[in-house]
This record gives C-alpha cells, sequence and structure tokens, in this order.
C-alpha cells in the first residue's frame, strides 16, 4: 500500500495540478515563516501579458519549445562555467524543470532533490505539456519578498494586472528572476538594467521567431 502511494502519488497530483492552481508551494511556505508575508493571485496565460512569457522565455530558457523538460547543452555550459569560477555559480534548469521545483520540491539544493526534480519534469513535460507548465511558472515564480506570480509583481511594482505588463516592465521582471530578494525592478541597479536590455532584444527575437509558439500559440 505505502509503495502504491509512493508511486502513484505524485502522478495523482501532478495530474490534478494540470487542471487547478497549486495552493502554495514549500517555497512561500518558508518564506511566510521568515516573515515576508504571501502574495499571489492566479491568472490564467490569456490574461497575462504575452510579452512577460516572451521576456521570461528569452531570459530564463531560449530552448523552451523545443527541448522536452532538460537542455542538455545549456546544462553543459553552466557546468563549465562553474567549474571555471566556483565564486558565481551558474544554473542550466529549464522553466520545465524550475516549475518542478517550485510547484513540488523544496528549495534546498541537494543529490536528493535534483533526482526529484528530473523525475517532476519528466511528468509535468508528459501530463501538462508547454503552455501549462509556462502557465503554472508565471503564476508560482517568485518575485520578491512575498510576491510570487506574474499578476503579484505587476500589482506590487507597477500598480496594475498581469494584462497590462509592457514591454520595458516585462524585460525588468525576467531579468531579476535569478536574484529575486536582492535585485530590483523598479529602479534596478546598472547591471540589472543592462540584462534587461538584452532581455528586451532577446523577447523580440522569441516573437519574430516565435520561440513562445508551443505556449502561446504562435505570434
Amino acid at each position: 500500500m505505502a509503495l502504491a502511494v509512493l508511486l502513484l502519488g505524485p502522478i495523482v497530483v501532478t495530474l490534478a495540478y494540470r487542471f487547478i492552481p497549486p495552493p502554495i508551494t514549500l517555497l512561500m511556505v518558508q518564506r511566510l515563516a521568515e516573515g515576508q508575508g504571501l502574495h499571489k493571485a492566479w491568472r490564467p496565460l490569456s490574461r497575462i501579458s504575452p510579452t512577460l512569457a516572451r521576456s521570461v522565455i528569452a531570459a530564463e530558457d531560449a530552448g523552451f519549445c523545443t527541448h522536452h523538460g532538460f537542455d542538455i547543452a545549456a546544462m553543459q555550459k553552466a557546468a563549465a562555467h562553474n567549474a571555471r569560477d566556483p565564486g558565481r555559480i551558474r544554473g542550466g534548469s529549464t522553466i520545465s524543470q524550475q516549475t518542478a521545483k517550485n510547484v513540488f520540491l523544496w528549495p534546498q539544493r541537494s543529490y536528493v532533490r535534483k533526482g526529484l526534480e528530473a523525475y517532476f519534469t519528466v511528468l509535468i513535460e508528459t501530463l501538462w505539456g508547454k503552455r501549462r507548465i509556462l502557465e503554472v511558472y508565471l503564476n508560482v515564480v517568485e518575485w520578491g519578498p512575498g510576491v510570487y506570480g506574474a499578476d503579484a509583481a505587476a500589482q506590487r511594482y507597477f500598480h496594475h494586472g498581469a494584462e497590462a505588463i509592457t514591454p520595458l516592465e516585462a524585460s525588468r521582471l525576467a531579468a531579476i528572476l535569478p536574484d529575486p530578494l536582492k535585485w530590483k525592478a523598479v529602479r534596478p541597479g546598472r547591471y540589472v538594467l543592462r540584462r534587461s536590455r538584452r532581455i528586451g532584444a532577446g523577447a523580440e527575437t522569441v516573437r519574430a521567431d516565435d520561440m513562445a509558439g508551443c505556449a502561446l500559440g504562435g505570434g
């Protein structure tokens, strides 16, 4: 019985989250315990500005529509960089891997967590598909202390909903994703400004080359 629960439980939960919003994540619980609060509001992908989706893909995972959950080339490049400069660790995770980690797992790094991350990545790629993966990611990702998801971030930083996010705002939000507790989308420093300009150009390439078509339906 216990073995059946261990084997089937993750599949059942993953399948359920294909249709219902994940209510809370372990990272949210941890941050809440740290006193950061909890601000989130689920929005379907159709109510999130497509320019944010394109900016996030440009910043985090340009191959989102072409891989099956894992970008081997990006992982190899990250490993080579980390070997050269262990003081500045670079990740090679795809949006699918980040979504699996955010929704189902705890934030601390370990080999056990990485193994489970790979398992859940396969599950969501199989059971959800790209549109749902991107939709969940944009609704659960951390965008500042106690701020989760595109709508909460748009409300907090720009005082409007996720559907009204502009290209400039999208590039700023995407730019701070690697370190949202340190970097600022409003009144950003020079590094975030440079990074957001690169992401803005990349988002235009994503649009022109339809690199988000698997999730946004083209255009």
